[in-house]
């Protein structure tokens, strides 16, 4: 049967190590030296190790004393921290870490960082850019707090709160491919494909959707980075699938163009993930706000003055 170890038994240890002698750790914790001695006592017996080396003259640690010390001292630091949550009148902000894509990153984020501060002035909100696998794998791993990511991974053990799908659709650089007419996603092997590998989420979700659909692409360039494959594919060496509202932009300056296809692409869903066997009200919070302001149809464009 394990024997509890109490605040107070570490107490008595630490302050007979700051002031040298248990008489003096007596009086400074207002009772007996028995009272200490028995304490320690109590507290060698939880350890089943021997504190203080009675050899010696004075309250001399042992090794294994030293260590139990700094524990110690760490302990008796949370205790107060505990006890100073009754009286203080600002709370430290809590901290919580999301996870989020490119996609994300470039469209709402600032959106929900900006309502975070609104409604939950003490959370302290820390964004992290990333492939949506590295993000999964952390959330799951219990390193980061929430992630926003396409809901293409196993997810039978998380909370999951869907947000709005994304709409992608082929697109090329103007006068690449032949768009007067439809193509069928088998006629795109024929040309130079850009996909997204198998970090990234969307690339996950819509490569096993063409495999489905008995599409392989024979000759394709694949990269995790979103911004590589819009740089790629407006240079003009291949095709790529791209989230079609927020790069709406350059369609209009002539930087890309749609490629209809037959079928479409299916929309790609997004959800905002959190463990839910981890005590954390803000992350679940956020996660039902994600939902609210989530919107992937805008780049966000910063109003910079040089």
């Amino acid at each position: 049967m394990q024997v509890p170890i109490s605040l107070k038994q570490l107490e008595a240890l630490y302050w007979i190590a700051q002031l040298g002698t248990f008489e003096r750790a007596a009086t400074k914790l207002n009772t007996t030296q028995s009272a200490i001695s028995k304490r320690i006592q109590e507290l060698e017996t939880a350890t089943r190790f021997t504190i203080f080396d009675r050899s010696q003259r004075g309250a001399r640690l042992t090794e294994r004393g030293e260590h139990l010390l700094a524990i110690s001292g760490e302990m008796l630091a949370l205790a107060d921290k505990i006890i100073d949550l009754k009286s203080s009148q600002e709370l430290a902000p809590l901290k919580l870490t999301i996870g989020v894509t490119e996609l994300t990153a470039m469209t709402w984020l600032p959106r929900i960082v900006a309502a975070l501060r609104e409604r939950y002035p003490t959370v302290s909100l820390e964004p992290e850019v990333d492939m949506a696998r590295p993000l999964f794998t952390r959330l799951v791993e219990g390193t980061i707090d929430l992630v926003v990511i396409p809901d293409a991974f196993d997810r039978s053990e998380l909370t999951v709160v869907p947000l709005k799908p994304v709409i992608n659709a082929w697109m090329a650089k103007p006068g690449l491919v032949d768009v007067s007419k439809p193509l069928h996603i088998s006629e795109l092997t024929r040309i130079p494909i850009l996909t997204q590998g198998g970090a990234s989420g969307s690339g996950v979700y819509l490569n096993k959707w063409l495999r489905e659909n008995g599409v392989v692409f024979p000759r394709a360039i694949s990269s995790n980075s979103l911004t590589a494959l819009l740089g790629l594919t407006v240079a003009g060496l291949g095709i790529s699938y791209v989230p079609a509202e927020c790069f709406q932009p350059m369609i209009r300056e002539g930087k890309l163009e749609i490629i209809p296809t037959i079928p479409e692409l299916p929309p790609v869903p997004y959800v905002a993930m959190y463990r839910g066997d981890l005590p954390n009200r803000v992350a679940a919070a956020v996660a039902q706000l994600a939902a609210q302001v989530c919107d992937f149809s805008t780049m966000y464009q910063a109003d910079i003055t040089p």
